[in-house]
């Protein structure tokens, strides 16, 4: 028997399907691909907001009635809040793995710029006029931040401290901290946290 090929036309017909098929598995692929990556990326933008409210609820509830001297040597309050100022407060619990001769306190601030929520960490209570604090980033993508503060009859107030009654009592501490935010394509996330050492 005569040995026989294939023909040109077979040739180009088998090319045609092998192209047809590599293409649809490459968009297959090329799917698969892009949903792993977006996934990765919501996860990690999840595990940032977690991160970011444990920060706060380990802040907040060791929030203490401790107030601190700003650069210019003014007394700011224990915890204040408000306007241009997210969040500002004293809380204990700081770590001293080495045992260093320091306090356990720590003066703490969370700041809004540009989408950016960001912590910001004071080496001492009381500032000289050229101590700076340490930023760290902690969310993007963030369209709007709201704090609220609930006095002690749990009514919300948008700014802490209260203004001054004309006690000399000192400033209490509010007896939770709400904080709403609203991330770009996620929506609005709130969290309520105590504060353990509110004087009732």
């Amino acid at each position: 028997m005569r040995a026989r090929g294939f023909t040109l036309l077979e040739l180009l017909v088998a090319l045609a399907i092998f192209a047809v098929l590599s293409v649809l598995a490459y968009g297959g692929l090329r799917n698969v691909l892009d949903t792993r990556a977006q996934v990765e990326v919501e996860a990690a933008r999840l595990t940032a907001l977690q991160t970011t409210f444990t920060l706060i609820e380990r802040d907040v509830e060791q929030a203490l009635a401790r107030s601190v001297r700003d650069n210019y040597g003014d007394t700011q309050p224990a915890l204040t809040g408000g306007g241009n100022k997210l969040l500002e407060l004293t809380h204990a619990g700081l770590r001293n793995p080495a045992l260093q001769a320091r306090s356990q306190l720590q003066r703490v601030a969370y700041q809004l710029k540009d989408g950016h929520l960001q912590r910001l960490t004071w080496p001492v209570l009381d500032r000289a006029p050229n101590s700076v604090p340490q930023q760290a980033e902690l969310l993007s993508g963030i369209a709007t931040v709201e704090v609220l503060f609930y006095d002690q009859n749990f009514t919300p107030q948008r700014a802490w401290p209260l203004p001054d009654t004309g006690s000399t009592a000192p400033q209490m501490l509010p007896r939770a901290v709400e904080v709403s935010i609203e991330l770009t394509g996620w929506g609005r996330v709130t969290r309520l946290f105590r504060v353990v050492d509110a004087r009732t």
